[in-house]
């Protein structure tokens, strides 16, 4: 089995329903260049996390609002579509921007791309709540401990909905409204027909001088709001800036970690484990502390890898070891090992069994089933055939500066290279071929033979007594 941090949830009797994710805030307190919602989370664009929340709880359109010149071209996942909110005119705005993209007779669930950890079961229990209610609008609550900052929700005596309470500027609520500890997530449901009647008796009556989506709650009244209450308070965790977006990313990371231990990966210490929600972990794998997995990596079933491993969109497979290593783009096959301190740059391949060992740098080239780089050596753009074993320090030479262009260097089947060698490329070395230590093979060795390349020892008798 194996596991990922971010696989497709089923959910059975899926009601349709249309999300919009608002993400054309500003975003000036992260102080960076980047829009907000594209800064990184365990491997994913922020505003990719609600986008794919909805997909997998049953999203038929994902439509995401941004600002004018903001590009999420490659951030968000398949399928899911973009609307530009011409102004900075808050929540209302960025949902009217929407409305084209949406049908007259869809249900409509409103997320916040700055708001990532909204799960998919959480969007699929308030659309079936929603249903269940026939109401016009749903909106989601959470009691908090401390409700500072947040909407209040006004209830009536019969616990019904009557309104919310924004807390934004002093004397926008008494001090009964302010004692109120459920509050406003800012996750709503709407029936697009009435969301459409709402939208344009929306008022910029507020501190902001902004549309308030909460306030066709208000308007809607009347026709039914429902409150279906969550008692998970991360829904509510929203990023405004970098130390916000570190607190985001431990319940992230801790979810994520949590999920691979319960499909069967040992996680030694998850407080110095960094899992992408990108990758994919097989059954039984174990991972040591300080051990960082990013992008699109894989690592199959039976692998040990850490500690103090770092990969980065690669693939280990089944019952591999990894330690103290760092891998770019690497594929390291069933059974090889890796490191200590060893360094695997982009294309480097190990094939079953094969081992790259202590101070090892390789790139761009396949070391064969079996195969032995054991220590000191660099290989890059090389084929090296299986059962080969390559000495201490032995290095490929694969510049040409000249032409400024590399050169590859190959090696046959079991082919045992002396300490110290130097392959300068291009260069065959042919099956069973051997290499005397010290020497720099420049000509290609044929099958069976020695090649040495090195000047004959001579002592000088004497030399430590000369003046």
């Amino acid at each position: 089995m194996r596991t990922s941090g971010g696989g497709v949830l089923a959910f059975p009797h899926v009601t349709p329903f249309t999300a919009v994710v608002m993400a054309a805030g500003q975003g000036t307190r992260m102080r960076s260049s980047t829009p907000k919602v594209l800064h990184e989370l365990c491997g994913r664009p922020m505003v990719a996390w609600p986008v794919l929340a909805a997909q997998e709880a049953g999203a038929q359109r994902v439509v995401v609002v941004t600002s004018p010149g903001v590009d999420l071209d490659g951030a968000l996942p398949e399928g899911a579509t973009t609307a530009v909110q011409p102004e900075p005119n808050g929540t209302g705005g960025a949902v009217e921007a929407a409305m084209p993209q949406v049908g007259a007779d869809d249900v409509v669930v409103v997320l916040s791309g700055d708001v990532p950890l909204i799960a998919s079961s959480a969007i699929h229990e308030v659309v079936a709540a929603h249903r269940e209610a026939r109401a016009a609008a749903t909106v989601v609550t959470t009691e908090l401990g401390d409700p500072a900052g947040y909407g209040r929700v006004v209830r009536t005596q019969d616990g019904t909905f009557d309104r919310i309470v924004e807390t934004k500027r002093e004397g926008d609520a008494t001090s009964d409204e302010l004692a109120i500890r459920e509050i406003n997530t800012g996750i709503y449901v709407f029936e697009a027909s009435a969301l459409q009647d709402a939208l344009p008796q929306l008022t910029t009556n507020n501190a902001q001088q902004e549309l308030y989506l909460p306030q066709a709650l208000t308007v809607l009244k009347d026709r039914g709001v429902a409150v279906h209450q969550v008692d998970d308070p991360a829904v509510v965790l929203g990023v405004n800036d970098r130390v916000q977006l570190a607190e985001v990313r431990a319940i992230a990371q801790r979810r994520i970690l949590e999920e691979h231990m319960r499909n069967g990966v040992t996680v030694v210490d998850p407080a110095s484990t960094y899992v992408d929600a990108t990758v994919t972990l097989g059954q039984d794998t174990r991972l040591e502390p300080q051990t960082a997995l990013h992008g699109a990596t894989t690592v199959g079933a039976g692998a040990h890898v850490g500690p103090q491993v770092t990969a980065v969109d690669s693939t280990i497979e089944d019952g591999a070891t990894v330690r103290v290593a760092w891998l770019e783009q690497a594929h390291v096959g069933p059974r090889a090992t890796v490191g200590p301190f060893a360094f695997l740059r982009p294309n480097a391949h190990l094939h079953e069994g094969a081992k790259a060992g202590t101070f090892v740098e390789i790139k761009n080239s396949e070391i064969g089933a079996g195969s032995k780089v054991p220590h000191l050596s660099y290989i890059g753009d090389a084929t090296v055939g299986p059962g080969s074993n390559l000495g201490a320090a032995t290095i490929t030479a694969n510049y040409d500066s000249k032409r400024k262009a590399k050169n590859r260097t190959t090696l046959g089947a079991g082919v045992k290279t002396g300490v110290d060698t130097t392959l300068v490329a291009p260069v065959t070395l042919h099956d069973r071929a051997y290499t005397a230590a010290g020497s720099v093979i420049s000509e290609d060795v044929p099958e069976g033979a020695l090649g040495i390349a090195r000047e004959r020892q001579q002592n000088i008798e004497g030399y430590a007594d000369r003046p």
